[in-house]
């Protein structure tokens, strides 16, 4: 049983919990929060104990592993002490909203043989897994483009977006992972666009868009074409296209049910969209958590590590480079 504690108990940190506690090779140890009032609920719904402060649970022999689900710009300091204290990582995107504050994260940590998982959950999702399968598969033949659509369901709040990093770092880094594992290749040119059409004075203000899209070239060629919104009125719209020689591979939205209506006053009507991240990657933060403790009762590396999550936020940077300047980057610029 992998005894696994969780730092940061608001909405994603409190779905975390839930999970470790239902994982039949896992126990929740415990859990933090700056807020003691976030792990006190998170603590009367598991039955998990309550630290006091990071520094008592990462001394505790009872933890064997940790979950960081704290702000962003505490997870690179965490997920160090973790290390030291001989504690596997999995670890929520990004590592830091800085490049240069991962890569001194990345020497600090170099050499270490524990596991390391970063959340991009989107990986594990069934339907874009499926994806990944056919390719390798060669059931779709050479990959020619992959289309990534990721629309959040509504505009986040304005403190969220305040401390969000911008949408490059935020949202579309999701999607940049995704097609570095749709693809197979590594990303050589990126070119991206943005606009303030949700909420124009807003993104004004913060200097962010709310609509991008943006093209990936890798070096032999391939392209992977990514389009976020930050507000889609019919929900949450979450759709990967691999398209190659031989045929094509999608995954769709998901909804409630698959039943759909036809009448004299409806035109074959589905279910809505499930409402958002929880709900809709609801399979793969199950399996998420079984590949860490997997990777934990093995020893091996995780599916997704460390290197993944400096690569979806070079991407990133690259990606902001291009929207601001108009043009396009070569990612050993931003390197």
């Amino acid at each position: 049983m992998i005894r696994i504690a969780v730092l940061g108990c608001g909405r994603i940190g409190v779905m975390h919990a839930a999970n470790i506690a239902a994982h039949p090779r896992a126990a929740l140890a415990g859990v933090y929060d700056i807020h003691a009032p976030a792990a006190l609920g998170v603590a009367k719904t598991t039955g998990a104990r309550v630290f006091a402060s990071v520094e008592e649970c990462l001394a505790d022999p009872g933890v064997d592993a940790v979950l960081i689900a704290t702000a962003t710009d505490t997870h690179a300091d965490l997920l160090e002490a973790c290390l030291a204290a001989g504690k596997p990582v999995l670890c929520e995107k990004p590592i830091d909203l800085s490049l240069a504050r991962v890569k001194t994260c990345a020497e600090r940590i170099k050499g270490n043989t524990l596991p390391v998982q970063l959340g991009f959950v989107r990986r594990f999702d069934p339907g874009h897994r499926a994806v990944r399968l056919a390719i390798q598969a060669g059931q779709i033949g050479e990959v020619h483009q992959v289309t990534i659509t990721s629309r959040d369901p509504g505009l986040a709040p304005e403190a969220y977006l305040r401390a969000s990093g911008g949408i490059f770092r935020d949202m579309t880094i999701h999607d940049f992972d995704m097609a570095r594992f749709i693809l197979g290749e590594e990303i050589t040119t990126v070119f991206a666009t943005g606009s303030r059409l949700v909420g124009p004075d807003l993104m004004a203000a913060l200097g962010d868009f709310d609509t991008v899209t943006v093209v990936l070239t890798t070096a032999s060629g391939k392209q992977a074409v990514i389009g976020n919104s930050r507000r889609a009125v019919y929900g949450y719209d979450q759709r990967v296209e691999a398209f190659g020689s031989a045929g094509m591979a999608i995954s769709e939205n998901r909804r409630p049910h698959a039943m759909r209506l036809t009448g004299a006053a409806t035109t074959d009507a589905a279910a809505p969209l499930l409402d958002f991240f929880i709900e809709r990657y609801r399979e793969a933060f199950d399996a998420e958590i079984d590949a860490f403790v997997t990777a934990i009762e093995s020893g091996s590396a995780p599916e997704v590590g460390f290197e993944d999550g400096v690569q979806a936020l070079v991407l990133a940077e690259a990606a902001l480079l291009s929207a601001t300047e108009g043009r396009a980057v070569q990612v050993s610029e931003v390197l």
